[in-house]
């Protein structure tokens, strides 16, 4: 097991080399640790995987209902939503299928709902259905006045976003894979295969996948490719605490426009309520902070849907960058001649279809010319459960009695024990800063955001992570 985030990279070849190490780029480099007999090296400009815009995911499992027909992303939505359901289940990584409401709020949104439900049903999503105000209200009491109807989609679902990331990365390390953090590609040049010049060295793969996220247009213009350039496109998010949980049953969503699902309202695994996102298309990449006209414009659209939600203390405010390309369809694009295939603009529903994403994308390597070779099942992996619905181990006797550590509580907001803290700093992929603490743990991440046990939690990652 080797995870490396300092010092020089090995010198011996790798068979296949994966950039980026977001909720996409993990999963490949899992599914391609299934085969033994590669060496596999998984890439990441920064400290952590699901760094860029995997962390901040509005952490839905899509059906693909609304997908564009006959696209790849509607396939391999419908393909990874059976997959990571039945991987979640497997790996203790929370979902809570809560379905999802259209809702509309004029005439004009409720003609377009039988088209909608028109669409699911050529995505194979076939349990759909109508609602008139009166049933929409009985489900969500607390939604604003004025609504006409509902699309009901029953099997959208709520997940953890980061657990699922860091899933994937932790099995593909234990299955062989090596990990190498703090290593941004600066250029990308053919020497008997690829030649990646990294801010650590060099790195030599015969075979070279990018999911370099933002980043996928930069390196595919770096091996001749014009086949996309990305917008960053921002989405800002409030997080609001879990007294406001009880608000809302099901995601609620807008009639989708050409920029996106438009800003929801749906609650977490963990507990809170999202409102968001804005879709602002920037030219930064690097421009994930929160502004006073982006809240602003949240507040208003969710004081239509959720009145009562306002009333309500947020807890956090975060924004992410997707990854937009103008196009309809992911760009995922094999080129046998360079050993190479783009893994680019993958959209927010990246998350659900990343299983069949590793899956399709190996193929392509092999129908490039890699030898995978006999096929070894990776050890199964329990990842730290940190849904509100399931039990946390202050929760159970059993644990505590075995190890009193479980028992003694840090933060008090998100109920994280010490023992809970220690698994983390000693985990197969551990964290590197707070901030990789918090994602694993959820201390520091509720309504007092570490007032209380910052300096506790701090002693602990201190004392964890000295050499």
């Amino acid at each position: 097991m080797t995870v490396t985030a300092a010092g020089p990279l090995p010198t011996t070849p790798y068979d296949v080399a994966v950039v980026g190490a977001g909720v996409v780029g993990c999963a490949i480099a899992r599914e391609l640790a299934r085969r033994p007999r590669l060496r596999i090296a998984l890439v990441e400009a920064q400290d952590d995987v699901g760094q860029g815009t995997s962390k901040a995911n509005t952490a839905i499992l899509h059906t693909g209902f609304d997908a564009t027909p006959g696209t790849l992303e509607a396939r391999l939505v419908r393909e990874g939503y059976t997959r990571l359901g039945a991987y979640a289940a497997e790996t203790g990584i929370p979902v809570e299928r809560v379905g999802a409401l259209l809702v509309a709020w004029d005439e004009e949104q409720l003609a377009a709902l039988p088209r909608l439900a028109e669409k699911a049903e050529r995505n194979a999503c076939h349990d759909t259905a109508l609602l008139g105000p009166a049933e929409l209200y009985a489900r969500e009491p607390h939604l604003g006045p004025g609504a006409l109807g509902a699309l009901h989609v029953p099997g959208e679902s709520i997940i953890c976003p980061w657990t699922t990331t860091l899933a994937y990365a932790t099995q593909a390390v234990r299955a062989g894979a090596d990990l190498h953090l703090n290593t941004a590609v600066r250029e990308v040049s053919p020497s008997d295969g690829h030649l990646l010049t990294t801010s650590r060295g060099t790195l030599r793969a015969r075979h070279l996948v990018n999911a370099a996220g933002l980043h996928a247009d930069t390196l595919d213009r770096a091996l001749g490719h014009e086949d996309f350039t990305v917008t960053p496109r921002r989405g800002q998010l409030l997080v609001y605490d879990k007294l406001a949980r009880p608000l809302v049953r099901h995601i609620l969503l807008p009639v989708p426009t050409a920029l996106g699902k438009g800003v929801l309202v749906a609650p977490t695994v963990h507990g809170n309520v999202l409102l968001g996102p804005t879709a602002e298309d920037l030219r930064d990449k690097r421009a994930t902070g929160s502004t006073a006209d982006g809240l602003a414009a949240l507040r208003d659209k969710g004081r239509r849907v959720l009145p009562a939600l306002l009333q309500e203390e947020v807890t956090a405010v975060y924004a992410g960058l997707r990854a937009a390309t103008g196009h309809e369809d992911y760009r995922i694009t094999a080129h046998p001649g360079q050993a190479y295939v783009t893994v680019g603009g993958i959209r927010s529903t990246g998350l659900t279809a990343s299983l069949a994403i590793a899956a399709h994308v190996t193929g392509l390597l092999a129908d490039g010319g890699l030898d995978l070779g006999p096929v070894r099942e990776p050890e199964p992996v329990t990842m730290p459960n940190l849904g509100e619905a399931f039990p946390r181990p202050y929760q159970r006797p059993d644990l505590i009695a075995a190890d009193p550590e479980y028992g003694t509580l840090v933060c008090h907001c998100e109920r994280v024990s010490r023992g809970e803290i220690r698994d983390a700093l000693a985990s197969t992929v551990p964290p590197r800063s707070l901030e990789g603490l918090r994602r694993r743990t959820r201390a520091r991440a509720g309504r007092c955001q570490g007032f209380y046990c910052g300096a506790a939690v701090r002693e602990l990652f201190e004392r964890g992570t000295r050499p």
